[in-house]
């Protein structure tokens, strides 16, 4: 029995709790932005500035879905204008090693990737 297979069988849940994880953190933008958000607290535009390519309509999205999955904190400041900054919560922090980790997996495997998408899509 593999470890995913125990701790689903343990849980009961056939896997409900991680496919749940991974749809969030598994989306195009989540992960960019909580390593983004390592150590840092960051107003919005900045960290709009930092996640390359992400439109303003994403980057709500995101944070909204992380601050509601309590990854996130958003802390509004009653200013003129108004202003408004994320950080990552305690809970987000516990992500942050599988997220590097994962990072690095990419990183160091994605020549082999490619290479075999091409291989597959010659046949």
């Amino acid at each position: 029995m593999t470890a995913y297979e125990k701790t689903c069988l343990i849980r009961g849940d056939g896997g409900r709790a991680v496919r749940a994880v991974l749809d969030r953190i598994g989306d195009t933008w989540s992960l960019l932005v909580v390593a983004t958000l390592d150590g840092e607290r960051l107003r919005f535009s900045e960290l709009q500035q930092r996640v390359s390519g992400i439109s303003q309509r994403m980057l709500t999205r995101t944070v909204r879905q992380l601050e509601r999955d309590g990854l996130v904190s958003r802390t509004s400041y009653g200013e003129v204008p108004p202003r408004v900054e994320y950080e990552l919560t305690p809970l987000g922090r516990t992500l942050l090693g599988p997220a590097v980790a994962l990072a690095e997996w990419a990183v160091a495997h994605n020549r082999d990737v490619d290479a075999s998408r091409a291989s597959y899509d010659e046949r």
